[in-house]
């Protein structure tokens, strides 16, 4: 099974360049973020007339996820829990009914800037939900990622410049020990696990020539339970999609199960 993650930058105005990603790659499973649009502007007819059955959990102008399997979707989940009161539409979950089941959640974590705002302080309470969260998961015992943005880089080595992100709040030290607790709960990453080498970024900005100069950073991930690790044969970081007409500022990140 493979199951990619990607963050496209609002999907109706890079439709194209995702079915063709789509069309050449052809993941089993896609958890997309930053659609940018409400449920009912999602453009769901391209998508299942490849093949896919799609839930979304949209949100309009910003934020927004979606959740695309090539099998049945069941026991679907539109949020994170932990706070009723946040209506950003960051949390997509459900259980691929494959012949081997594997629960996918797929996340868009908060930026978190500017730092000392309250959205900073939100992105830190989101990750808190998050830990919550996946101790829940892993109590139960099953096959599951939790792919997406984490919107973490959580070492110097997944920067080419990390000395550009020191008042950033993706690099600051509060969200990497966020992202340090959420891995000690016994999850794997896919990129340590495929031996992936230093310099496999996941984003380039669209300033400054970052693309290409390099300047990229590595911020989307493959989280995986024990269960979901045990059947893990390989990752790919699609470089190549940055390249694309009308790119993305991510790539896909696509890990394969064991059937």
């Amino acid at each position: 099974m493979r199951i990619a993650t990607w963050n496209v930058n609002s999907v109706n105005a890079r439709l194209p360049t995702v079915l063709a990603w789509l069309e050449a790659a052809r993941p089993d499973v896609v958890c997309f973020q930053e659609i940018k649009t409400v449920d009912d502007k999602f453009p769901r007819e391209p998508f299942e007339s490849l093949g896919y059955n799609v839930e979304t959990h949209g949100q309009k102008t910003y934020n927004g996820v979606a959740l695309l399997s090539k099998y049945p979707l069941s026991d679907v989940r539109r949020g994170l829990p932990g706070d009723d009161t946040d209506e950003q539409a960051r949390y997509i979950e459900a259980l691929i009914e494959a012949p081997r089941p594997v629960r996918v959640g797929g996340l868009y974590l908060p930026n978190g800037n500017p730092l000392g705002t309250e959205k900073f302080t939100y992105k830190l309470a989101w990750m808190a939900r998050l830990n919550a969260h996946a101790r829940t998961l892993l109590a139960q015992e099953e096959a599951f990622t939790l792919c997406g943005d984490d919107n973490v880089i959580p070492t110097p080595a997944d920067a080419r410049n990390p000395e550009a992100w020191t008042g950033d709040a993706l690099f600051q030290p509060e969200s990497r020990a966020a992202f340090r607790a959420l891995r000690g709960l016994g999850l794997y990453e896919a990129g340590e696990l495929g031996n992936q080498p230093p310099g496999t970024y996941t984003f380039w900005d669209y300033q400054a020539g970052a693309w290409q100069r390099d300047h990229g950073i590595r911020i989307d991930f493959h989280l995986l339970s024990p269960q979901a690790a045990d059947r893990f044969t390989g990752v790919e970081t699609h470089r190549d999609a940055r390249d694309m007409d009308k790119p993305s500022d991510h790539v896909p990140v696509v890990v394969e199960l064991a059937d």
